[in-house]
């Protein structure tokens, strides 16, 4: 089936400035509450949200096979579930309503007042009722720095790095949407010189620039899914800011993984960017060699040109550049990660969420995570204002953005934002 939705030559009626991240070509799905108090599954083209639950109420999907309630839910779970036809078809339609050349709606203000609102008077919700969320370490560049900075070993990558993507299963519960204030979180630490470790507030808190992709039902439990298979049961793709304390997890990680200085908190952005709307944005990624069979592509286009930016504003309001990332970094595509993931018979459900990684470039500015940009605080970075960071402090707001950008247009994610609060007060027991 043919995607209509993506015609570069296509404009809205609804007013789209230029550079913005939402054109008619986007189309992305999201969660929100309306000024009515009304929690709704919808669609964005500009600054306006698009209420699907009464677009399909007022016959506009009228030909597609949908339930009567398919949008009028509190997550995208079960319309993820439905499968690429629905997706493609759905969007195809919505395309051709908001089309400038379609009167149908254009020219309908009843149906506008309860279709179309001013996105700043909607409240984003989670999207996903998310099911399960495995982080995976994808990032040749990343994984190098991290074994340097730690003294891992002689080589930089584990034998094991290279031929398959690692990967780990994190905290569902505590995924949140863009906006949500970061609580700093207490745990266990143990600073240099300490015989015994010490209870209280983390210090290091650090951003990991990611993204994530969104999944259907893909496997039965038990059986694999093939790698040509893979794409077609990945849904759409958000950014992702898996958060990090670099003290407790320094403390924790011998001989395990994180736990705690990871599972505190996860940001995704509110907008999930269907595979449909990259399409335009195809490209390749890096070289890959001794790759084990079942994880070998037929296509040589299996990553994505999405530029990345980190940016932190401090309390004062000045807003400081991090670093400039490009998902084309990472090692590891999707379909990879989805087929190595599945490849035990573990089954992947709709909603389920799985991140990319710290995505990392070659270059120092090109870093996705403060413990490579201050190289684990013997570099601190300068701001606007004078002040320094090695980590984040109380009060910072930390943004990730992205989008892709080439002769056709414009598909953008949003903004990924959280800012730092102090951590809760606790009582010891006496």
């Amino acid at each position: 089936m043919e995607i209509t939705a993506n015609n570069p030559q296509r404009k809205s009626w609804l007013h789209v400035e230029q550079g913005c991240d939402f054109p008619i070509q986007n189309i992305p799905f999201g969660v929100f509450i309306t000024k009515d108090d009304i929690i709704t599954i919808g669609t964005r083209i500009g600054e306006y949200a698009i209420d699907l639950g009464a677009f399909h109420q007022l016959g506009y999907f009228n030909g597609i096979p949908l339930t009567d309630d398919i949008f009028m839910q509190d997550s995208l779970n079960d319309f993820i579930a439905d499968g690429r036809k629905t997706w493609r078809l759905v969007r195809n339609r919505i395309a051709d309503v908001f089309d400038i050349e379609n009167k149908t709606l254009q020219n309908n203000t009843k149906h506008k007042e309860v279709i179309i609102f001013d996105v700043n008077e909607v409240e984003m919700l989670l999207p996903i009722q998310v099911g399960d969320f495995t982080d995976f370490f994808s990032s040749k560049e990343h994984a190098t720095n991290v074994a340097k900075i730690f003294k891992l070993q002689e080589e930089p990558l584990n034998n094991n790095w290279s031929h398959m993507p690692l990967g780990f299963h994190s905290r569902a519960s505590s995924v949140v949407v863009s906006g949500t204030p970061i609580r700093r979180p207490l745990g266990q630490t143990q600073q240099l010189g300490q015989d015994k470790p010490v209870f209280g507030p983390a210090k290091c808190i650090d951003m990991e620039l990611e993204t994530a992709f969104v999944t259907t039902d893909v496997n039965q439990f038990g059986k694999p899914i093939h790698i040509n298979e893979a794409k077609e049961n990945i849904f759409g793709m958000v950014l992702l800011n898996d958060w990090s304390a670099r003290d407790i997890q320094k403390q924790e990680s011998k001989p395990l993984g994180p736990f705690l200085s990871k599972s505190f908190a996860t940001t995704i952005s509110a907008w999930i960017v269907t595979m449909d709307a990259l399409e335009p944005f195809k490209c390749e990624g890096p070289e890959q060699e001794n790759v084990v069979k079942y994880l070998k592509h037929k296509k040589n286009k299996n990553s994505y040109d999405i530029k990345l930016k980190t940016f932190v504003e401090t309390p004062n309001g000045d807003i400081n550049a991090l670093s400039e990332s490009n998902f084309k970094n990472l090692y590891w595509t999707m379909t990879q990660q989805l087929t190595h993931h599945t490849i035990n018979g573990c089954n992947v459900r709709a909603g389920d969420l799985i991140g990319s990684g710290t995505i990392s470039g070659s270059t120092k500015n090109s870093y996705g995570s403060m413990l490579e940009l201050t190289w684990n605080e013997e570099e601190p970075i300068t701001l606007k204002d004078g002040s320094t960071r090695t980590y984040f402090k109380n009060g910072d707001h930390v943004i990730i953005r992205g989008y892709c950008e080439n002769s056709q247009g414009r598909i953008g994610f949003g903004k990924c934002t959280g800012k730092i609060l102090p951590a809760v007060k606790y009582n010891l027991p006496e």
